[in-house]
């Protein structure tokens, strides 16, 4: 039986989010979004949980909850980029595993945090991260939705906003019908060395990513591996919108976390 890796935790928080303003300060359940996707990844049993903060008011809210802070530029394009600071600034060596969770993820499942620390220790692949099947067919046509196709030994082989893989026979009959386990929805949350994490934001933006607007897509153009794994539980969906914050506290009320 082997022992479950030594990881770290990193969430980007942004401040100034464009749907959801303040988001990492938005309340829920009457605490900070922020603080409830904290304690999820304290809950994982990473060695070292930091949050990639860009403004005071974000540490501020964490006082006290077993995390570090990193104070990070406002002007990073993306979360990985301000990882890639918060990497510098924790001083983590180039072998250790960093697991990026979105800032977003309130009910992300601890299991679910590990699965991706153990994938990316494997050493099979750059990069890791997770997915689930699709069991909706408007999941599979919503943009907003990520999608992903792998190959036998697991690694993705690309991600999409369009419904892929296309069933050209099932869906010349029923775009309703969906091939079970065939079709999956990409889990944003990731794994990588810090070494692989720096050079990656190093990396120019590729073309693919750019025209999908998937930053996991310059991973794959660079000709760099990204293993996907099967959540071993239900990643309920993130708070990107009001509505979704609404959700999130219908779901806490009714004691579903």
């Amino acid at each position: 039986m082997t022992s479950d890796p030594d990881f770290v935790v990193a969430i980007p928080a942004r401040f100034d989010a464009t749907r959801l303003p303040g988001k990492p300060l938005r309340l829920l359940a009457g605490e900070p979004l922020v603080l409830h996707v904290a304690r999820r990844a304290l809950a994982a049993g990473a060695r070292e949980v930091w949050v990639a903060a860009d403004d005071e008011r974000i540490a501020q809210a964490l006082e006290g909850a077993g995390v570090r802070v990193a104070m990070t530029a406002r002007t990073h394009a993306s979360g990985s980029d301000r990882l890639a600071e918060c990497a510098d600034i924790a001083g983590w060596d180039d072998d250790a595993l960093v697991v990026n969770l979105q800032g977003d993820e309130p009910f992300a499942p601890a299991a679910g945090i590990r699965a991706v620390a153990a994938l990316l220790a494997r050493g099979e692949a750059e990069m890791a991260t997770l997915a689930e099947a699709i069991d909706d067919p408007d999941v599979l046509f919503d943009p907003n939705a990520v999608k992903l196709v792998r190959n036998d030994a697991g690694h993705a082989l690309y991600f999409s906003r369009a419904p892929i893989p296309w069933h050209r026979d099932a869906f010349a009959r029923d775009r309703r019908v969906l091939v079970p386990g065939e079709c999956l929805r990409h889990i944003g949350i990731y794994g990588y060395r810090a070494g692989f994490l720096r050079r990656f934001t190093r990396l120019p933006p590729g073309r693919l990513e750019q025209l999908e607007s998937l930053e996991q897509l310059r991973v794959l153009e660079a000709g760099f591996r990204i293993a996907v794994g099967l959540t071993p539980e239900p990643f309920p969906g993130g708070v990107d919108t009001p509505e979704d914050l609404a959700r999130a506290q219908r779901r806490l009320e009714a004691g579903d976390d």
